[in-house]
């Protein structure tokens, strides 16, 4: 007699990770140019490391509070009124988490019950869809378009809403796009959140890699900050990926059920990445402006070369991505990426991963030397004129 399952029905209709498919294939193969992985080519600053191997060093390798250190709240607190006039308070409005990940995760579980509708804007990061439905919830998209920039209206997002939506989520600068939203933008989408009594989900985890216009955070617009989850982290502006740092900031209503979900599922996030961290604040500013210059003379060049192959790509704000379109080409974007691997070992993402209205799109990251970025452009060109 044939065993039941033992796996959730949830879990067994997720589909695993477009992204995670194209670096398994990667890693296969010898002589690749990675352009798929959403992380720096930095090393964390050699300050951060060494607060780390010193608090190692000093013993300090035991639990913090559950919403982490108060020294590194504090320095969360000043780091966000500093930067982005949005000043939360280190006691109650904050958590430190295991990457924005997990503050996106607990956040949702904070505040979906079964049934509820989150919206999310398309393109869009591979994880939100899923979390929504692993809290219990519906994940309705809105599809942007390429002749928008990528960006969202307060139409199209109206004409989604019903009486059960709970929540949007938004992420900007944007992965895969790197579209950044100004202060006039995000007007607009505050305008609907107060009309119809939402909550914003803002990733801000790129807020530090914005290039030609000030970023401004969501929480920033008046009437925002008591309806909206700030997450972000280290990850991105201060190159710590691998430390697994984030944090979210909200109204203490908020981030106190958010807690007891941390509480339970995580405890605190790692010891030494806290002090990392710490330091990073402090004393890491100046490496994060000489990243953001690297990128953006990158991103000139990757942007300019992409549309002389007569790929075309819009001028992304922030982040460290582009998204051409393929369309010219007469391939899917799963297509174009998988034989742009096999016959040229470049690794792209297709398009159609982060969303319907990716299709015909590939997501390039620019995080990688000049050198290998020169490179990949001579290979997508002899890709797309052979025969």
């Amino acid at each position: 007699m044939k065993k039941t399952s033992y796996l959730s029905k949830t879990v067994e209709e997720l589909k695993p990770s477009g992204i995670r498919r194209f670096f398994d294939l990667a890693a296969g193969m010898e002589g690749v140019i990675s352009l798929g992985v959403g992380e720096p080519d930095f090393v964390t600053s050699w300050s951060v490391r060494e607060a780390a191997i010193l608090s190692l060093e000093q013993g300090y390798t035991s639990y913090t509070a559950n919403a982490g250190l108060m020294e590194l709240r504090e320095e969360i607190s000043a780091y966000m009124g500093q930067s982005f006039g949005v000043p939360y308070s280190p006691k109650n409005e904050i958590i430190v988490t295991v990457g924005a990940s997990q503050a996106l995760d607990i956040a949702l579980r904070a505040i979906v019950d079964p049934g509820d509708e989150v919206i999310v804007i398309e393109p869009s990061f591979v994880s939100y869809a899923p979390l929504v439905v692993l809290a219990g919830g519906k994940a309705v998209t809105v599809n942007t378009k390429k002749e928008n920039d990528f960006k969202v209206s307060k139409e199209e997002l109206e004409q989604v809403i019903t009486s059960r939506t709970k929540a949007i989520i938004l992420c900007s600068p944007n992965n895969p796009t790197g579209t950044m939203l100004g202060r006039e933008d995000l007007i607009g989408i505050a305008e609907v959140a107060k009309k119809y009594d939402l909550l914003i989900l803002s990733d801000e985890i790129y807020a530090e890699l914005s290039y030609d216009e000030q970023f401004v955070s969501l929480a920033a617009i008046e009437g925002m900050r008591e309806r909206t989850i700030l997450i972000s982290g280290f990850s991105k502006g201060f190159a710590m990926t691998g430390w697994r740092l984030g944090f979210v900031c909200a109204p203490e209503e908020l981030t106190q059920a958010m807690l007891k979900i941390h509480q339970y599922a995580m405890m605190c996030a790692p010891t030494m990445a806290q002090f990392a961290a710490v330091e990073a604040l402090k004393n890491g500013r100046g490496d994060v402006e000489d990243m953001r210059k690297s990128y953006r003379r990158r991103r000139n060049y990757f942007v300019h070369s992409l549309n002389e192959l007569g790929l075309e790509c819009h001028v992304p704000g922030g982040a460290f991505y582009v998204f051409p379109s393929i369309k010219s080409t007469g391939l899917t974007s799963t297509q174009f990426a998988e034989r742009l691997l096999l016959e040229e070992k470049v690794a792209v993402v297709p398009g159609d991963v982060f969303g319907e209205s990716g299709e015909g799109h590939i997501r390039c990251s620019y995080a990688s030397s000049m050198e290998q970025l020169q490179e990949s452009i001579k290979r997508i060109k002899s890709f797309i004129e052979r025969p």
